[in-house]
């Protein structure tokens, strides 16, 4: 199935770099240093808009992109993207699915803002759901993809068949892995230096890499591999999706709370959070309430225990990665920019050490500390947790944490967005 994907991708997004890199050096692409077009302007060329939602468990995302033909027999080229989210995800309106649905309708709205009204008819919009809606039963998915169906059609844009789905979560590991080494340049000629890819959502987490190990891919489960054809070279990617180990998700599983109802009364208790704290906490559709440990320990140790029985011996851990550089997205972003490891716009670098020691500070502070999110400590602990003890990286393994790559966001959504232009006959 990845390799019905995978080619369309490359075919057209080789196109979108070749005008970048013959009008700039390569210092001035990995410094950002160009704008999003520099190529000479066309009065012949053509114009195309897609429409991709992300519907992810924590929140609804629209990316809007733009793209130019310069002549019937190019490829399309990336001009743009404008990119809007919504909270929370459309799993929390699972007894509520025509209210989920409405908050599609308001991001369709922009949608037709920014898109002229002469391509609305030619423009395909299209929803995937991920992790938050494979957790549901198929029944509740299935009535929350109908509503927003529904506002689709109601909608002036194209709607393509199968037009609202949930998606794999292998695919989002191996589009986003294209994707970032697109932007980045490291696909661009005889370059071999690709990086990896990590993403935290809220009910799963993905790694993707290209293994340099022959004794990686003989280790790897057949399942965790992916191959597919590029420039001449065939690639094998490790690549996996582990559905359940999403930060939210992980949260109820420290808490117990995957294993005893949330009935009504019943206070789920941490060692994580503060001691004098109590509070309701919905998630996917779910009222749990939770609370400090008011006669037990807190602190970084007994934290970081409850946090490792959630992925110790769970996660499959490949030998080379500790050797190897990887971009980390999501809540690896953002809770690095909560504790000031890095800049919320600029992003930053990043060892694995960083996340635990910054887990220690916070956790041994839980009380004082001053956070948006009482989670916090818990947070950080399970992400030094996964990267450690699940997936099996080195304290010294760098990570690179970023939302976007000169200017475009870094998504699956624009390897899916291509691949659906292709489908429908727009692009060569």
């Amino acid at each position: 199935m990845a390799a019905f994907w995978l080619p369309v991708f490359l075919v057209l997004v080789l196109s979108s770099v070749y005008c970048i890199f013959s009008h700039t050096s390569p210092e001035m692409w990995f410094q950002g240093l160009f704008p999003p077009s520099v190529c000479p302007a066309n009065a012949n060329v053509d114009t195309f808009y897609g429409i991709m939602f992300d519907a992810g468990s924590t929140g609804t995302r629209i990316h809007i992109y733009t793209f130019v033909q310069r002549s019937p027999d190019q490829p399309l080229e990336l001009e743009g993207e404008i990119f809007e989210s919504v909270k929370p995800g459309l799993s929390a309106y699972v007894d509520q699915p025509e209210k989920g649905a409405e908050t599609v309708r308001g991001l369709l709205e922009m949608a037709e803002d920014a898109v002229p009204p002469s391509h609305w008819k030619k423009t395909p919009v299209v929803l995937k759901a991920t992790a938050g809606l494979r957790l549901l039963a198929e029944q509740k998915a299935q009535a929350l993809l109908s509503e927003v169906r529904e506002v689709f059609e109601e909608s002036p844009f194209l709607v393509p068949d199968n037009s609202v789905s949930i998606m794999d979560g292998t695919y989002e590991g191996i589009l986003a892995w294209i994707t970032v080494n697109f932007l980045t340049g490291q696909l661009y000629g005889q370059n071999q230096q690709t990086f990896g890819i990590l993403d935290l959502g809220g009910a799963s987490t993905q790694i993707t890499f290209l293994p340099h190990s022959k004794e990686t891919l003989e280790q790897t489960p057949v399942d965790f591999l992916a191959s597919f054809e590029m420039f001449n070279n065939t690639y094998k990617l490790y690549t996996h999706s582990y559905l359940g180990f999403g930060l939210k998700a992980a949260r109820l599983a420290a808490l117990g709370a995957l294993e005893k109802e949330a009935t009504d009364g019943h206070m789920f208790r941490s060692s994580c959070l503060p001691k004098q704290l109590e509070a309701e906490w919905h998630f996917g559709g779910v009222k749990y309430q939770y609370g400090g440990n008011r006669e037990g320990e807190t602190g970084f140790e007994p934290c970081y225990s409850e946090v490792l029985k959630v992925v110790q011996g769970k996660l499959h851990q490949p030998n080379e990665i500790h050797r190897r550089s990887f971009y980390a997205f999501s809540y690896y972003y953002d809770r690095a920019v909560d504790t000031d490891l890095i800049d919320y716009e600029k992003g930053g670098v990043l060892e694995v050490r960083d996340f635990e020691r910054k887990a220690k500070e916070v956790c041994n502070n839980v009380d004082s500390y001053s956070s948006a999110s009482p989670f916090l400590c818990m947070d950080l602990s399970y992400i030094a947790a996964l990267l450690k003890e699940g997936f099996g990286f080195g304290d010294s393994t760098l990570l690179q944490l970023t939302k976007k790559v000169n200017n475009i966001e870094t998504s699956w959504t624009l390897g899916a967005t291509f691949h659906l232009l292709q489908l429908l006959g727009v692009s060569h």
